[in-house]
């Protein structure tokens, strides 16, 4: 029986998005009327996002589902200091332009998830560089700095796990939880927004952003964590030995995102049932109940569904079908990735080495590719490969003019020349 009695967190307590809350009762009674305004920042630090930041996408898409307002933050701003959360070393500080591109790409994934527009409940996205580039410096000191302690500052994890590890934490740093709470702050006097979600490793500046506010005299705030993702087995979900499983079709194919979510340990995929599909939850207990070799029939259902979402129905169905044609019919799906390469390298003779690491990037490097030749994990045109020395030519090519290159059971992408 749920403790709440709002639409909205009475769907996201039963499909496992809650770690935290601030004042439950109050947010409670807020949400059952519909006047939520959330928000969730997104810094610029690279092209896409990842599967690391679906968990909150998928919070704001519930809570526009439930009849509250979603606000999609892009830090450009913050982006320019770098989040120490959760980090042993400083972010790399990127150019301007780089994170207007970043920002550029991250864009596109919100569209699939929220509805924009101008009605009370459509969704927003806003730049915090609007107003933090505006900033002035001693006024921003004695307007919001004189609210922080500096003492409690250095009892964040943010900051004390850096000084317990004696890592070095920059000024501009430290800085960053003053800057993210006084987005909170300009958010609710812009966009009456009241909540702000986001990963529990949030938590420390979330409840920084609810102090900030009522010293500054807003209106009532109030945050909401999720838990940070893991596997059953420890492992952080959303990075594989091959990098970030990206939500964008340039960086990472809608196949080989299919393959990502099929590959889930047995253990998880419930619980990624509820958190990145829209699936009911009685079909989801439906789910549950299989067992044995019929799990993977659930894990299919999951990969095709949080494909769905992403990329979109007509992709998800055809990397299921690519799927059931490579693994259970053994042909050579022609919608498998495929690289190009030119038609002089293969008549030279390409490096197996070579095509695995640096062309395909199935595995990192030519050290790795050798690592799995030596444990039989390649194959060429289902051949294993034996010989860390031997090149692919223009006689390795298929009836369907490609070769199609193998990692274990699950990964392959075909090569063609060109």
């Amino acid at each position: 029986m749920s403790t709440y009695e709002s639409e909205f967190l009475r769907v996201l307590e039963s499909r496992g998005f809650i770690h935290q809350v601030s004042d439950a009762a109050g947010l409670d009674a807020l949400a059952k009327r519909g006047g939520l305004v959330t928000y969730v920042g997104y810094d610029c630090t690279a092209p896409s996002l990842h599967v690391g930041h679906l968990i909150t996408i998928m919070m704001l898409h519930w809570l526009q589902q439930t009849g509250n307002k979603p606000i999609a933050l892009m830090g450009g701003g913050t982006t320019r200091v770098g989040d120490p959360s959760g980090r042993d070393e400083q972010r790399k500080l990127l150019s301007y332009e780089q994170i207007e591109t970043n920002k550029a790409g991250i864009k596109k994934v919100f569209s699939k998830f929220l509805t924009f527009g101008d009605g009370p409940g459509d969704a927003v996205m806003v730049d915090n560089a609007e107003w933090l580039t505006k900033l002035n410096y001693i006024e921003m000191l004695r307007d919001v700095g004189r609210h922080f302690s500096v003492n409690r500052m250095l009892t964040m994890d943010s900051v004390r796990l850096r000084l317990e590890r004696e890592q070095e934490l920059s000024f501009i740093e430290f800085n960053y939880m003053i800057l993210q709470s006084y987005d909170f702050v300009e958010l609710a006097r812009r966009y009456g927004c009241n909540m702000q979600m986001g990963g529990s490793d949030q938590w420390g500046n979330i409840v920084n952003g609810l102090d900030l506010g009522r010293r500054m005299g807003t209106h009532p705030l109030y945050g909401l964590t999720c838990p940070l993702l893991t596997t059953s087995s420890g492992a952080k979900m959303g990075k594989t030995a091959a990098g970030a499983v990206w939500l964008e079709a340039d960086l990472l194919s809608p196949y080989d995102y299919w393959q990502f979510w099929r590959n889930t340990e047995d253990g998880d995929v419930v619980s990624c049932l509820k958190l990145f599909t829209v699936l009911p939850l009685d079909e989801i207990a439906r789910l549950a109940a299989l067992g044995g070799s019929e799990i993977n029939e659930a894990k299919k259902i999951l990969a095709t569904e949080a494909t769905a979402l992403v990329h979109g129905r007509e992709a998800a169905e055809q990397a299921a079908e690519t799927a059931r044609k490579t693994f259970e019919e053994g042909a050579l799906a022609a919608t498998l990735p495929t690289v190009t390469v030119p038609r002089a390298e293969l008549e030279a003779g390409l490096g197996v080495l070579t095509a695995f690491a640096e062309k395909t990037g199935l595995v990192a490097s030519n050290g790795e590719a050798r690592r799995q030749v030596k444990a039989g994990g390649l194959k060429v045109n289902d051949a294993t490969v034996t010989d860390e020395k031997a090149t692919l030519g223009l006689n390795d090519l298929t009836a369907e003019g490609v070769i199609k290159l193998s990692l274990g059971k699950k990964k392959h992408v075909l090569v063609r020349p060109v």
